[in-house]
């Protein structure tokens, strides 16, 4: 448990680095930003206790939040995708599987994978975005974000779990 919270740290430290530093100064077109950390909530193993899963979105979301300057609409997002994760997850694996099973291509399936992946990270930039122009005048540069974002994150992830599993 204590290399598995070692290892935790380094990637949450790591994604914090990479959005602080590379990712959060990324603006394809204007809108699309990719948001690399959400992957590290998607990667809570199945037994994994809620309260941790939260704790540690939270504090994430936190630590984004105080390098990108978005008050707190990291920290809201990441706990939303914290709570829902592992009941979305539990949709996609069989239930006499291992409790300790964690989400990858390998594990459950690269099509099983894909939806999991993507239906989070949809959820997580609408949340973000809804929060971040909650006024709503330009709904049009609302839409191009939560699509631009949510498909630039899927590409770096995609291209990330690819790499980790080879």
């Amino acid at each position: 448990m204590t290399t598995d919270i070692l290892k935790r740290a380094l990637w949450f430290i790591g994604l914090v680095l990479a959005q602080a530093v590379v990712l959060g100064r990324i603006h394809l077109f204007g809108f699309a930003t990719p948001l690399l950390y959400v992957w590290l909530v998607l990667l809570f193993p199945r037994n994994y206790p809620k309260s941790g899963i939260l704790l540690w979105s939270f504090c994430l979301g936190l630590a984004v939040d105080t390098f990108s300057n978005t008050q707190g609409l990291a920290a809201a997002s990441l706990t939303l995708i914290g709570i829902i994760q592992p009941y979305f997850f539990e949709i996609f694996v069989p239930r006499d599987s291992i409790d300790t099973l964690k989400p990858a291509i390998t594990t459950i399936g690269p099509v099983k994978y894909s939806i999991y992946v993507s239906v989070l990270v949809l959820l997580y930039c609408i949340t973000f975005y809804t929060l971040e122009m909650f006024s709503g005048a330009d709904w049009l540069l609302w839409v191009k974000s939560v699509v631009g974002s949510t498909l630039l994150t899927l590409a770096f992830i995609f291209t990330f779990e690819i790499v980790r599993s080879k």
